[in-house]
């Protein structure tokens, strides 16, 4: 496996870690990204046109625990929607609802961990979608904090779906014939960001179908975006302290396929993801709308995601779907 050369101290400081030394990380699992751009498939959705769930669902939440290799844990929490009435907090092994549900992956960032995010995703679960949140072994909190581990976290997300759809041919389990293996995401903020970029361009993963980019950056994982084609939403704040503006833009410049970019003139790294203010509202109703038309195929979602984004004018959107 080709080594990938990747300066530590750039990488640090994108991922906001004050480290510094050598400028070679350990070889990533995944495989390299092409010296030159791979010729894409038309620019056009893979899911059939369909509509998307009305209702809002109860949420239930599990736990995986989960092991790529022997010496990398990554232990998942699973939001999906559940039998009662909507509103709740997540109910912890809830009966799982009737229906078939797309699959979202979600990559947290550096020092934290899924439940982070949680006011973020279990909207995204009560909307009608399963959301997998791993905890990475050196980038999670209580890890190491080696951003360059960055690098790996593709194949473990890869990993992760693979061992995810299969509890929806396991007898027994709570999600068996409740997943739709047909209809995929991912999404990631921050390293996270950098980690779902990787899985449409260095470790291209062909099973998913759309992807969410939150505050993030190509660093070490590039831009020759491969395979069929995959609608990008990228989530950006102008005042991003930590991965700038304008590194974010550049990889959304570059993503050929339909995408939209979400800016928070006033955002910065992270808070609108992790509070529960009105800034998180507006991305939220815009992520869930996104998810709405690229995997469930809902052309109503998608003409909703501009009022969405407009709301209380806390955001533009730059809309190319």
């Amino acid at each position: 496996m080709r080594r990938r050369p990747v300066a530590l101290a750039t990488a640090a400081a994108l991922l906001g870690a004050g480290l510094t030394g050598c400028s070679e990380p350990a070889a990533p699992t995944g495989r390299p990204a092409p010296d030159t751009p791979p010729t894409t498939s038309a620019p056009t959705p893979r899911v059939p046109a369909g509509k998307a769930p009305t209702e809002s669902f109860a949420v239930g939440v599990r736990q995986l625990k989960l092991n790529r290799d022997g010496d990398r844990p990554l232990p998942v929490t699973l939001w999906y929607p559940a039998e009662g009435a909507a509103g709740g907090a997540a109910e912890r092994s809830a009966p799982t609802a009737d229906g078939r549900f797309p699959v979202v992956l979600f990559s947290h960032g550096l020092g934290a961990r899924p439940e982070d995010y949680q006011v973020l995703l279990t909207r995204w679960a009560a909307a009608g979608f399963v959301v997998a949140a791993p905890r990475f072994p050196h980038t999670g909190r209580g890890g190491d904090g080696n951003p360059l581990d960055v690098l790996n976290q593709p194949a473990d997300v890869s990993y992760v779906l693979t061992r995810v759809l299969a509890l929806g041919g396991k007898a027994g389990d709570p999600l068996r014939g409740r997943l739709d293996p047909e209809r995929v995401a991912a999404t990631g903020h921050s390293a996270g960001g950098v980690t779902t970029i990787g899985l449409f361009t260095a470790g291209r993963d062909e099973r998913l179908d759309a992807g969410i980019v939150f505050a993030g950056t190509a660093l070490g994982v590039g831009t020759a975006f491969a395979g069929a084609a995959a609608p990008q939403l990228f989530v950006h704040g102008e005042a991003d302290e930590v991965v700038s503006y304008a590194s974010g833009r550049a990889v959304y410049d570059a993503v050929p396929w339909p995408k939209a970019m979400l800016s928070l003139p006033k955002g910065d790294h992270g808070r609108a993801l992790l509070g529960d203010g009105t800034a998180l509202r507006v991305v939220a109703d815009t992520t869930v709308e996104f998810l709405r038309w690229t995997l469930y195929g809902d052309p109503a979602a998608k003409r909703r995601l501009p009022a969405d984004a407009a709301k209380g004018g806390l955001a533009t959107l730059d809309d190319r779907l």
